[in-house]
């Protein structure tokens, strides 16, 4: 995601403290009105007939699922207030509920073709997320590989372990305590110091989901828990999709700048002349001094995206190869082209130079996706293809094939827009119907008889926002416990939105979709079903701080329970009824949402990007 606020720092003296405050508070206003200034990239132009030779089958391309925890100790980076200022700092419940199953639809649409997720796989960036997450990839049916974004391994995309440690917060507690999943103190298996999931645990965990594979991955090693680390290997067989990895692990306050690179064949079509081969970069050595500096600017780090020297050797001899072979080399990364540091647009440049052919750029990071012709720096142009998000509006992914006319050295890049409909999709409303004819379809009921209430249930969640002082002067106003009454608040208005969700799902399927009387519940339930559990924890009126941190506990522990039993859920209906939930909320939250302040994702503006546009094609010149 783009943009966020920044974090409360919470260990400077009370006058300080309040006079950061009103600067947060002038940055955040400057920060929203620079939203209004949107001037569309350049596009490419109209397409000139060609003889194009398909090069690739497809291969499916998707970005930003961000998985979220919700159910950690709250915090005032998460906290409704924020989103009341900053979209989308706190998504509609139905998301961290539902919308892993988006991504989860879209692989089991697609089984018999590779995919390339473009990163931002987590939100919070959590050990939970990661799990989460896994479990949905493992279950996909066919090859496939994630780029690094950056919400995968800095908090919220903002903020890596320890950097600000020894003036903020030691160790990152704040950090690794939102995401102790269900928030019970008792709990020992998710109250551990390790929950929070840095660039290194994402690097090494991604490389073990692998590693666990060894008909994909043969002869692939996990790096070390701890210790600096370089990794190199190439896969032997030479079809693999994913064909070589060079990854670089670092500790302590170097962990941001590691990196992970990968080389993705793509599938040859049929008397292909060429192999195209994409360079999966890792735009997300941030540097251990980012997050201070960017804070202090006013900017969210994870906005822009850096790609280091070593990473660019570490590559170049994948180029050279390709070069050689008359192979195409097509880059992608998180971050869009205009978004990544001008060092490292020179860097990825002049590493460009060593290839005759067209170039072109695939990433995700803008949730708003566009077609993008770039000429700076270079005289050759510069074809990127931005995909949007799975967890925002524009819900969408692309269907991604190769084809080359050698006469004119041009190479055209479909990009299919999905899930398609019976006509081309041309407008927002053309999408909506397409979710709702593929995925909605599969329920058994209309989705007008949970549209109403998910569009009560979304109204609610943004009703129940507090005040941007009230969160800053919460957050850095005088230690205390009652200071942190409203943040408790808050997150128990949303906790009881998440249940609310789980309880309005049990209405629409039946029980042999939802199950929910298997569940197994906390203790404190004692003999009570889920839903009288449910409505008896939400008809307590707590007080004092006390009182509402165990409420408030109480209730993450159950929507973590209630949580955890939905993904075990295998029966079709319920993976569409959850899927269409997750699509419909964010849409009815994107509908809710003022133009000026939706991170440019209005469809004038994506219209002006040529977000419909389903294949474009660049040369040399």
């Amino acid at each position: 995601m783009p943009h966020r606020m920044p974090a409360a720092p919470m260990g400077l003296p009370a006058r300080p403290r309040r006079a950061l405050a009103l600067l947060l508070l002038g940055l955040a206003a400057a920060g929203l009105a620079g939203c209004s200034s949107f001037v569309p990239q350049p596009g490419p132009p109209a397409d000139p007939p060609g003889r194009y030779v398909e090069l690739t089958t497809p291969v499916i391309l998707m970005g930003d699922t961000q998985e979220h925890e919700p159910t950690g100790y709250p915090m005032h980076d998460n906290d409704s207030a924020v989103d009341a200022y900053v979209e989308v700092a706190q998504r509609p419940p139905e998301q961290p509920l539902f919308g892993r199953r988006i991504l989860q639809w879209v692989l089991q649409q697609h089984r018999d073709e590779p995919f390339i997720h473009l990163g931002d796989v987590m939100d919070l960036s959590c050990r939970s997320e990661a799990q989460r997450m896994a479990k949905i990839f493992r279950d996909a049916g066919s090859p496939g590989a994630i780029l690094p974004g950056n919400h995968d391994g800095l908090m919220f995309g903002i903020y890596g372990y320890r950097i600000l440690d020894a003036v903020l917060d030691t160790d990152a507690r704040r950090w690794n305590h939102a995401c102790r999943r269900g928030a019970a103190p008792d709990d020992r298996q998710h109250k551990t110091a390790r929950e929070a999931f840095s660039k290194r645990d994402f690097i090494r965990y991604y490389i073990a989901q692998y590693a666990g594979l060894p008909q994909l991955a043969p002869g692939l090693q996990v790096p070390p828990e701890a210790g600096v680390h370089r990794l190199s290997w190439r896969n032997p067989d030479p079809r693999a999709f994913v064909s070589a990895v060079e990854a670089h692990v670092l500790d302590g306050y170097n962990y941001a700048d590691s990196f992970i690179a990968q080389r993705l064949q793509l599938p040859r079509a049929p008397g292909a002349p060429r192999g195209v081969i994409v360079i999966g970069l890792d735009t997300n050595q941030a540097g251990a001094l980012v997050g201070l500096w960017d804070t202090a600017m006013g900017r969210s780090p994870g906005s822009m995206g850096h790609v280091h020297p070593d990473q660019i050797a570490a590559v170049r001899p994948w180029v050279l190869e390709a070069a050689r072979q008359g192979d195409i080399v097509v880059f992608a990364g998180h971050h869009h082209w205009q978004s990544l540091g001008l060092p490292t647009r020179i860097l990825l440049r002049n590493l460009m130079a060593n290839l005759a052919h067209p170039l072109v750029y695939l990433s995700a990071h803008t949730h708003r996706g566009f077609w993008a012709e770039h000429r700076a720096l270079d005289r050759r142009p510069l074809l990127e293809l931005n995909v949007s998000s799975l967890s925002d509006w524009p819900v969408a992914y692309r269907r991604l094939s190769f084809a080359y006319d050698e006469s004119a050295s041009r190479l055209l890049v479909r990009g299919q827009l999905l899930p398609g409909g019976e006509r081309p999709l041309t407008r927002d409303a053309d999408l909506l119907a397409a979710w709702e004819g593929q995925a909605c379809a599969r329920i058994g009921t209309a989705p007008d008889a949970f549209w109403r209430f998910d569009r009560d249930l979304v109204l609610r969640q943004r009703e129940s926002r507090g005040s941007l002082l009230e969160w800053l002067l919460a957050g850095l106003g005088p230690v205390c416990e009652d200071c942190e009454l409203p943040l408790y608040s808050h997150a128990q208005a949303y906790q009881d939105e998440l249940l609310e969700a789980i309880a309005q799902l049990a209405v629409h399927l039946g029980p042999q979709a939802h199950r929910l009387h298997e569940a197994r519940l906390p203790a404190w339930c004692g003999a009570a079903d889920f839903t009288a559990c449910v409505q008896a924890l939400k008809a307590e009126r707590p007080q004092g701080f006390r009182a509402q941190v165990d409420v408030f506990r109480r209730k993450a522990q159950l929507v973590d329970a209630l949580g955890a039993h939905l993904d075990d859920l295998r029966a079709p209906e319920a993976a569409a009824y959850m899927t269409c939930r997750a699509v419909q909320a964010a849409r009815i939250d994107f509908e809710l949402t003022d133009d000026a302040r939706n991170n440019d994702r209005g469809e004038a503006k994506r219209l002006a990007e040529q977000f419909f546009r389903v294949e474009a094609s660049v040369g040399l010149e």
